[in-house]
């Protein structure tokens, strides 16, 4: 990790910090640290360590975004794109511009995260909808929803944890 206060530790993945640092870039860091762990090539092999990744990455926008992991049939990380923005309480989410990414990416699998800005993770009717929706559209290229992740500032919501999917 290359940041101007920060060293590398003793011991492989630690770091030391070597000037004063504010709680912006402490978040700055944090959100850097998360993007490579959602890297092209990684593979996702503990779920709830993505998860916290993208709550990182989601929970500080005042509005929604809707974005997806696209993975390959290993479940190694393609790309994370934020592909719908919204409002403070809601984004429109076009399963047709969802499919077109998959196939662009050639995704064997998807993780879809969107955040709440109200700071609860809980999903709406209107996310299980969506989620069902998108589903079935990918279904039919033969692209499987691994999960749906809602996230706040108070934790994550998984839909295949809650056994929406």
């Amino acid at each position: 990790m290359n940041h101007r206060k920060l060293s590398a530790g003793e011991t492989t993945g630690t770091y030391r910090i070597t000037d004063t640092v504010t709680e912006a870039e402490l978040i700055s860091i944090a959100k850097a640290f998360a993007r490579r762990r959602l890297a092209k090539g990684r593979k996702i092999t503990q779920p709830a360590l993505a998860f916290e990744y993208l709550q990182i990455l989601l929970q500080d926008y005042e509005h929604e975004v809707f974005s997806v992991v696209f993975l390959d049939s290993q479940h190694r990380v393609i790309s994370f794109e934020e592909l719908f923005r919204g409002t403070i309480d809601s984004a429109s989410v076009y399963p047709r511009e969802v499919v077109k990414q998959a196939l662009a990416t050639n995704a064997a699998a998807v993780i879809f995260v969107h955040n709440h800005p109200s700071g609860d993770p809980k999903p709406s009717d209107s996310d299980q909808r969506i989620t069902q929706r998108l589903q079935e559209a990918l279904r039919l290229i033969e692209v499987r929803v691994i999960d749906h992740i809602v996230v706040g500032n108070d934790g994550y919501c998984s839909f295949a944890d809650l056994g929406y999917l």
